[in-house]
């Protein structure tokens, strides 16, 4: 078996040229960064945007899958102590990610909604967001996460649409937490109803 090739190390000049050529790719003349009410800041329209237009390009860093395990850690437990966003981390392919968690990737400030206007959509080893439908200029710019739902609870949504399901779960997963959700409500009811009757034994 032939060695593993090494990741050749750039130099600073050529890292400075790599950052500069990323930080043009994900800039975007149909966007702008302001406060957000769904969390902290977010990303809004500033002029219309055709359904189907990629109008930004979620850049980053491409690291294997080992250096993605750890970095998606850090970053929960970083959410876990301070509620900042939990992972930017994009899988790409078997071998490399996409972690997009740099002060150049505006896109990363883009928020999750239960009801998005735009997703992700990969293209080879990079990553646009795309208008689900026309947005309109000072819309709030969202994607679905598409989290699992094993630690939903974890994940509370602001998203604040009709249609928000409580957690920031993937589309695919809405059924399922509903069930849950209806399953842990009648088990509240239930402890609910016992504590009373114990009380009413004790009168």
């Amino acid at each position: 078996m032939g060695k593993r090739k090494e990741k050749k190390k750039l130099t600073k000049a050529e890292e400075l040229r790599r950052i500069e050529k990323l930080t043009k790719r994900g800039r975007s003349d149909y966007v702008e960064v302001r406060g957000s009410v769904i969390h902290g800041r977010g990303v809004y329209a500033v002029k219309n945007i055709p359904e189907e237009t990629y109008f930004i390009e979620y850049v980053g860093n491409l690291i294997d899958k080992d250096e993605s395990e750890k970095r998606a850690w850090a970053q929960y437990e970083e959410h876990e102590q301070t509620g900042a966003a939990a992972v930017y981390i994009f899988n790409l392919t078997k071998k490399w990610d996409l972690d997009g968690n740099v002060e150049w990737n505006p896109a990363r400030l883009i928020n999750h909604s239960c009801e998005p206007n735009s997703e992700a959509i990969q293209d080879g080893k990079r990553v646009y967001l795309q208008a689900l439908r026309e947005i309109e200029p000072e819309e709030e710019i969202t994607f679905d996460y598409g989290f699992d739902i094993e630690c939903y609870q974890d994940h509370p949504c602001l998203c604040g649409s009709d249609k928000c399901v409580g957690y920031i779960v993937g589309r695919e997963y809405h059924k399922e937490l509903a069930k849950r959700l209806k399953k842990a409500a009648k088990k509240e009811e239930a402890a609910l109803e016992k504590t009373d009757d114990e009380a009413d034994e004790e009168k």
